[in-house]
């Protein structure tokens, strides 16, 4: 028995599309910033959309976003903006802590980095050891971030 061509080339069609998924990664499943901070690891704690807002450099600044820990035990994060200024960070186990004006815990300091460019922090864990990682600044003029510039 005879195909027709065109059935053929349907069936060659569907062999060669359904190959391309095959060798292709799935980009949805690949982890990515969704938003306007970044994310770090730091051990079994997580920070999440982590991002610095202040009025410029040499001004007060905020740390924002959030931690979760993925640990059975709780974890303390030393956290720094300007290398001075620690802040501890107590992250529950299997836990998340919000930073922020609004957040369960306020990480402030003094900027080393004006609006727009990249800022220093420092992450301390007695687990993982210390980090330094770079954030991108704001200063506010978004809607939602004005709330969270340091007094």
């Amino acid at each position: 028995m005879k195909l027709p061509a065109r059935l053929v080339s349907v069936a060659a069609l569907a062999v060669v599309a359904a190959g391309c998924s095959a060798i292709n990664p799935i980009t949805t499943q690949q982890a990515y910033d969704a938003s306007d901070g970044v994310s770090v690891e730091i051990g079994d704690v997580r920070g999440l959309n982590l991002l610095v807002i202040t009025e410029a450099e040499g001004a007060p600044a905020s740390l924002i976003g959030a931690f979760t820990n993925t640990g059975d035990e709780a974890v303390e994060v030393a956290v720094s903006l300007d290398g001075e200024t620690i802040a501890m960070v107590e992250v529950p186990a299997r836990g998340t802590v919000r930073l922020g004006a609004e957040g369960d815990t306020q990480v402030t300091g003094t900027s080393t980095a004006a609006p727009g460019r990249s800022h220093e922090i420092t992450l301390q864990t007695d687990a993982a050891g210390q980090i330094v990682e770079e954030v991108p600044v704001f200063d506010g003029t978004l809607p939602e971030y004005a709330g969270e510039l340091p007094a």
